[in-house]
């Protein structure tokens, strides 16, 4: 990881208080810039989306999928925690601790907004960083790229209708118009756009796809941290409010961190999987593609939403979690091997 991608929790602090001081400041620029929508579509945070997340798009490799054959039971293990464990858990944590435990020092209209952006959160497995951490781990490279293949493959098809059901058991109302729109706009458009690109891109040279990844490369991170500028220029009141919510929302992320961290490292060991085949699949199962989580809060329940504001505080956490989760099964080999 670069300085920059380590720094990544710093940076976001950063663009916290900056959002927060420049919406208190000038809050007529950022009301304009609320108001450039089309179909309930934020035009500028649309465009930053888009720049976000296409370039990690472009390191997904679809020919890769017929790797899965070769790691039935690691694929097995991340396919079960990614969609039937992971989303359902988050749902159950965020019943827990959002709407029971935490109740009385959360604003008791954003309950539900604020379990509805855990749940987007935890339904959108994570796309590129998982390429970081599998290599802080010695992962399988082959596995790492197939595993994320199938599972973008899968988010195509199955992200909105997993949310809707996830939403409705939370008895959130689902605005199934903006949630479809979403999906076209922030998944179907730019998978495509990245593929096109990457084709283009490797039919000159891999040597001019690979310069070509590093020159964009940080243009995802830059148009994360400018989105977070607006969105905290949005929720500047209420996080002044009550600053006590952000530290509140990343206790049910940490434990879902933790839990599908484990539970698919141990189902790795219990299937006798490889330790290389383990860490890839674990990884993939805790972190979040959280540049489409952020995009679809915005989306569906807007800037100042508390859907939008929990999304956010899986970003400011993720770094620093996935580190650990890193040393915890680098340095748990041993162990891993023994069984």
């Amino acid at each position: 990881m670069n300085i920059f991608e380590r720094l990544l929790s710093l940076w976001v602090f950063l663009c916290i208080v900056a959002g927060i001081a420049l919406g208190q400041w000038c809050p007529e620029v950022f009301q304009a810039i609320g108001h450039l929508e089309v179909a309930h579509v934020n035009l500028p945070v649309g465009l930053l989306i888009w720049v976000m997340i296409i370039p990690m798009l472009m390191k997904v490799d679809f020919s890769a999928l017929g790797q899965v054959r070769q790691h039935v039971k690691g694929i097995g293990v991340t396919l079960f925690v990614n969609w039937l464990v992971k989303p359902f858990s988050m749902a159950f944590l965020g019943w827990l601790f959002i709407r029971t435990v935490f109740a009385p020092w959360l604003p008791a209209d954003q309950l539900d907004s604020y379990i509805a952006g855990l749940i987007l959160l935890a339904a959108a497995p994570c796309t590129a960083m998982v390429f970081v951490w599998s290599r802080l781990t010695h992962g399988d490279p082959l596995f790492t790229l197939s595993q994320v293949a199938l599972n973008d493959s899968i988010m195509v098809v199955a992200f909105a209708p997993l949310v809707a059901f996830l939403l409705g058991l939370s008895a959130i109302t689902v605005p199934w118009d903006t949630l479809l729109t979403s999906v076209v706009l922030y998944i179907v458009i730019p998978v495509a756009v990245a593929q096109w690109w990457r084709k283009a891109l490797l039919m000159r040279s891999q040597e001019h796809f690979d310069r070509t990844i590093a020159r964009i490369g940080p243009w995802s991170i830059s148009a994360l941290l400018a989105t977070l500028v607006l969105l905290f220029a949005f929720q500047g009141e209420a996080i002044l409010a009550q600053p006590l919510v952000i530290a509140l929302l990343a206790v049910p992320i940490l434990i879902q961190v933790i839990f599908n961290s484990a539970l698919a490292y141990g189902l790795n060991r219990a299937l006798g999987e490889k330790h290389n085949i383990a860490c890839p699949s674990a990884l993939i199962g805790a972190s979040n593609f959280f540049e489409l989580a952020v995009a679809a809060a915005i989306s569906l329940f807007g800037f100042h939403s508390g859907a939008a504001l929990a999304t956010v505080v899986g970003v400011l956490i993720e770094v620093p979690v996935m580190l650990l989760v890193v040393a915890v099964v680098n340095r748990s080999k041993g162990w891993y091997e023994r069984g």
